[in-house]
């Protein structure tokens, strides 16, 4: 009777116990189920997000095809909605003239004769218009938005520092200089004026040896350009100086503007008119008295007879004999904040790289919510883009900038947790294994032996 009744009385006091182990186990894995969901769905909803705006803005019903298409602006032909072909997001890669413009929305102006052009919504970072955007050519000084994007936030505005000769090396012979002294004590604040003022390479290489080196900075720009999408770009001295080799493109540098404009010093610097440049002590013992320093974007300072743009808040402007004239522009009205890049205009004009300008930001105001994009600045995430990131400086950072998407106004939130059905199925399948283990374990559990 004790032998016959054992195994029945060990069962019945290892009941609970063996529920236990089997809920226990159930839970486990449905636990694991579920982590291994987790990372899935953000990834499937990137790539969700960035295939979305890769297709550029909205494609309204109230798009059309236009009259104007094939039509010369005194910039070439102009494709429109009616002879594009495919999503609105790959028309940027190709040459000419784009624009899809809806029912009532203004010709794209007259007489722009540079080689080419941009016009971008820098809060939503459409690209309203473009010629040639991915055309490489030299960049000049614009290129200095670059050089801001990658060795502004390694350097607090406050620090100070004596300049050496050794900081002066290497400038390129008939450089623009604000007049940077060896042996006189600069903050970081000073030096950046030199650079967006007075376009100064002097200002330029003594940060960059703040920063490490000029090769450093060089290097660290190259993949900022690459980290912002910017693949027309390729970097050969810091300041813009013409080297062999050395390009950028209309596209690459709306880029550079939009994400400068996103950190405050930027927005500080490149938006100044006029300042005073401080003097001292030279590595001579001379003297040399504080001067004043005006901004060469004659859109902001209205120099040489040109009309200051209203609104007009930055960016850069630059110059050498193989780029021509070329410009990073921005102005605001209202709400809305609309950025043009201008590189190397033909007519021969005077000024013709502000006048363009001034054309383009008026018809980008003007077509604002009349048209579909042609394409985006905002570059989809890649793989390279999340390995770790170059050296920093060996001084102390400033404060770190927001996400470029947030301080822009872009629905960061909205765009993350936007997960593709791909996502939802996987998730769901996940969970659908995780449900039945436990039903079964649970049946397993409740069994008699």
């Amino acid at each position: 009777m004790t032998a016959s009744r054992l195994p029945h009385h060990t069962a019945a006091q290892g009941g609970p116990a063996r529920r236990r182990t089997a809920a226990s186990t159930a839970a486990s894995i449905a636990a694991a189920c579920c982590l291994c969901a987790l990372p899935l769905l953000p990834a499937l909803a990137g790539t969700a997000a960035a295939a979305a705006d890769a297709h550029g803005s909205s494609t309204s019903p109230g798009s059309s095809g236009s009259s104007r298409s094939g039509t010369d602006t005194g910039t070439g032909t102009v494709h429109t909605a009616a002879d594009s072909s495919g999503a609105a997001g790959t028309l940027l890669a190709e040459p000419g003239v784009h624009v899809l413009p809806h029912d009532g929305a203004p010709a794209l102006p007259s007489g722009i004769s540079a080689l080419s052009w941009t016009v971008s919504d820098a809060t939503t970072g459409q690209v309203l218009a473009a010629k040639d955007a991915h055309k490489q050519l030299p960049p000049a000084s614009t290129l200095k938005t670059l050089f801001a994007d990658t060795v502004l936030p390694r350097l607090p505005r406050e620090l100070s520092h004596k300049v050496t000769d050794a900081d002066l090396e290497g400038i390129g012979a008939g450089s623009s200089m604000v007049g940077v002294q060896a042996g006189q004590t600069y903050t970081v604040a000073d030096l950046w004026r030199g650079v967006f003022l007075a376009s100064g390479n002097d200002a330029v290489h003594v940060l960059a040896h703040l920063n490490g080196s000029v090769e450093q900075t060089v290097q660290q720009m190259q993949a900022k350009a690459k980290m912002l999408g910017a693949n027309d770009t390729h970097v050969v001295s810091p300041d813009g100086y013409d080297q062999p080799g050395q390009v950028s493109s209309a596209y690459d540098l709306a880029v550079f503007g939009r994400t400068g404009l996103q950190n405050r010093d930027f927005a500080e610097y490149c938006s100044t008119r006029t300042s005073l440049f401080p003097g001292g002590f030279d590595a001579h013992g001379s003297y040399v008295t504080s001067f004043g320093i005006q901004n060469t974007n004659r859109l902001l300072s209205g120099a040489n007879g040109v009309t200051p743009y209203p609104g007009i808040i930055g960016v850069k402007n630059g110059y050498t004999t193989n780029a021509g004239n070329t410009l990073v522009a921005a102005a605001r009205r209202g709400s809305r904040t609309m950025l043009v890049t201008v590189m190397n205009p033909q007519s021969g004009v005077p000024q013709a790289v502000y006048s363009e300008a001034a054309k383009l930001l008026d018809w980008g105001f003007a077509a604002a919510g009349r048209t579909t994009s042609v394409g985006t600045l905002n570059a989809a995430p890649r793989p390279s883009d999340f390995q770790a990131a170059p050296a920093r400086a060996r001084l102390p950072s400033g404060p770190a900038q927001k996400p470029a998407a947030a301080a822009a106004g872009t629905p960061v939130a909205a765009r993350s947790t936007a997960a593709s059905p791909t996502a939802w199925y996987v998730g769901g399948g996940l969970a659908a294994v995780a449900a039945a283990s436990v039903l079964v374990l649970r049946r397993r559990a409740g069994a008699k032996p």
